[in-house]
């Protein structure tokens, strides 16, 4: 039986809390990379759902150095909550995507920052190298690190559809070098692209959570103005199969029950502003599905692994 006052999953504020002793807060960063897919190197253009500006809040500006705009994140956030800590998450494009020389000085310019306790870097599996991994298992003997690798599926069909340059097999590579070096490592997957079916969607979760990760990230995907995917969605919309809200809390329960029960989950939606999302437009917050989501766990009487390797 879950306890009344316990989370049905592991959540992230909890991972948080365990090794900081209190609350955090990632900045995010555009320390100015670029991706493979977008500088001709493996293609052009990018992922096709992808449109940067969508997510990079206004203090977040490689016009400006990484400390400038990590000292307007933190007056900002300071404003609303006192005594946290901070970590500078490195998030616009591929941020391994560079020598190892220029990679040092960006990490340590974040790191140097007295409000900064560590680092979190948003990559791509295919441009990291033993190179680079030996540099950062030496920082995380200092300061908490952490690699998020974007995934996104498990279906290499679906990856070639959407532009993103490497496979599945790239990632299960990239994770595994990665792992036992002191460095947390974190996997990012979408929901709903072009090509899922729910049964594969289910099954690459799983099989993403039973991979040396500590940090799992969800969500839905949004179609975004900006981007290649927009107008293929306003081309033809029929070949898409957006969740509606009912739908998608079930299936994420679905996913929770079978998940590896040792993963930490750091969400489950994304919010897109409202002059870039196009659709599904839930009108929800992430705190607002969080409680949904916690209220149909209960109702499901489910929790994290209940099924895992049961089926």
């Amino acid at each position: 039986m879950i306890q009344a006052d316990k989370k049905r999953y592991n959540d992230f504020p909890a991972f948080c809390r365990r090794l900081f002793g209190g609350r955090v807060q990632k900045l995010s960063v555009d320390g100015g990379f670029s991706c493979p897919n977008r500088d001709g190197k493996k293609g052009t253009g990018g992922c096709t759902f992808c449109n940067n500006e969508s997510f990079n809040p206004d203090y977040c500006r490689s016009v400006e150095s990484i400390y400038c705009q990590l000292d307007k994140g933190i007056r900002f956030f300071n404003a609303k909550y006192q005594g946290q800590h901070y970590l500078a998450y490195f998030q616009a494009y591929s941020n391994t995507y560079a020598p190892l020389e220029v990679l040092r000085k960006r990490y340590e310019e974040a790191l140097s920052h007295p409000g900064i306790v560590g680092i979190v870097i948003a990559t791509r599996p295919d441009v990291i190298n033993e190179e680079i991994l030996d540099y950062l298992e030496q920082l995380a003997r200092k300061c908490y690190v952490c690699i998020e690798f974007g995934i996104e599926s498990t279906d290499n069909a679906v990856l070639e559809k959407i532009n993103r340059g490497h496979t599945y097999e790239d990632a299960e590579r990239a994770v595994k070098c990665a792992a036992g070096r002191g460095i947390y490592i974190g996997a990012h997957l979408i929901f709903g692209l072009p090509g899922e079916t729910t049964q594969s969607m289910l099954e690459g979760a799983v099989r993403v959570s039973r991979l040396p990760v500590d940090i799992l990230k969800l969500h839905q995907l949004q179609i975004v103005r900006g981007t290649r995917m927009a107008e293929e969605y306003l081309d033809n919309p029929s070949l898409f199969r957006l969740y509606s809200l009912n739908e998608y809390l079930d299936f994420v329960v679905d996913v929770i029950e079978r998940m590896n029960p040792e993963v930490y989950l750091e969400r489950f939606v994304n919010q897109s502003p409202p002059e870039y999302l196009i659709a599904p437009n839930w009108g929800v917050k992430n705190y607002e599905f969080v409680a949904k989501l916690d209220k149909r766990l209960k109702e499901r009487d489910s929790w994290q692994g209940k099924w895992e390797g049961k089926e």
